[in-house]
């Protein structure tokens, strides 16, 4: 989730309601010590209401991913979480994220120097393996929890998917039979109905979502609707897991939920009031790049809003971070005046 989960957007999805652990940006270990680079001390920075909130790092020396935890667990963060799942190849290339998985005694010096190093919850997020002739998940949860780490998470995917094809769930129950620890699903979470599945099926205690949350950031708040009601109510159970798939510009988006009435759905007042919010956060933070996360961000937020390519066509041509508020504001008064009007005249 590098350049999407900063600060802002924590506490922009924590404020929605919902999510019960968020962790930091992609952060490298060697960044980190590094006095002179000042971009990774940004991703780690954080406010008091982000609170539980996990330091998400990735490196390879046992060494200098031990100082790094020590310094994150200096700032004041809860947990500290060593990612073996990124597959980008700026990365696998240096043996961070991925990269690591063809090389478990690696792995486990890093387990025990970060363990060794710090007193706060340490956690790992893997990949099923390296391709699907190399699965090791289940040796390296074990070893997970034989060098004291806290939980484990599992995104369902080998290096050589990357995100295509669908999660294979199967992967995250043989996880969870092997080891007393927690352990975390992650991979095709894209409904509320989903989660439930994923849980139902794997036996996992948690599950993680990435992807889905900046094109539905309502997503962790439905989850917990849609929980409380398959608790409460005979006639809503889990469901299987969603499978249809489409290409919506180029990202995958996915069908309307089964059971809608089981959690809220976002009017279009409520998506106008999200993209206000989050942008005047933008904003008020000063972030360098606020505009350029403007951008990217409205592709996603605007999915599903009636002229929303308008909208969209007027966010990439703005020229500065508050006109691209202005321009939000305008778009959406507009229309739900409109909207106003014809319900009057019904």
């Amino acid at each position: 989730m590098a350049g999407v989960t900063d600060t802002v957007f924590r506490r922009f999805i924590r404020n929605l309601g919902g999510c019960g652990l968020i962790m930091t940006e992609f952060t490298s270990a060697d960044g980190v010590l590094r006095k002179k680079d000042q971009k990774a001390k940004r991703y780690l920075h954080f406010y008091e209401d982000e609170h539980p909130i996990s330091a998400q790092l990735f490196g390879s020396d046992p060494n200098v991913m031990a100082e790094a935890a020590r310094m994150v667990e200096g700032l004041g963060f809860d947990l500290v979480d060593l990612n073996l799942g990124c597959p980008a190849k700026k990365v696998v290339k240096c043996n961070g994220g991925s990269g690591l998985l063809r090389d478990l005694p690696a792995i486990g010096k890093i387990f025990e120097a970060v363990r060794a190093a710090v007193k706060i919850p340490f956690t790992v997020k893997f990949r099923a393996g390296w391709n699907d002739e190399e699965i090791v998940c289940v040796e390296l949860a074990r070893m997970a929890e034989d060098c004291g780490l806290a939980a484990v998470a599992l995104h369902a995917r080998t290096r050589e998917m990357g995100y295509s094809g669908n999660a294979r769930w199967e992967w995250i129950a043989a996880v969870k039979d092997a080891v007393k620890i927690p352990v975390i699903g992650n991979g095709d979470i894209r409904t509320p109905e989903d989660a439930c599945a994923m849980v139902t099926q794997t036996g996992c205690d948690a599950v993680m979502i990435g992807r889905m949350a900046p094109s539905n950031p309502w997503i962790f708040r439905q989850i917990e609707q849609y929980c409380a009601r398959v608790g409460e109510d005979p006639i809503v159970r889990p469901v299987e897991r969603t499978s249809t798939v489409v290409e919506y510009e180029g990202r995958p988006t996915w069908p309307a939920a089964t059971s809608a009435s089981a959690y809220e759905q976002p009017t279009e007042a409520d998506r106008y009031q999200m993209i206000r919010t989050y942008f005047q956060m933008l904003i008020e933070e000063e972030l360098p790049d606020a505009m350029g996360k403007m951008k990217q961000f409205a592709s996603w937020f605007t999915h599903g809003v009636p002229g929303g390519a308008a909208l969209r066509k007027g966010i990439y041509e703005s020229k500065s971070a508050p006109e691209v508020l202005g321009r939000v504001e305008d778009f959406f008064e507009k229309s739900l005046a409109a909207r106003t009007l014809v319900s009057l005249a019904n």
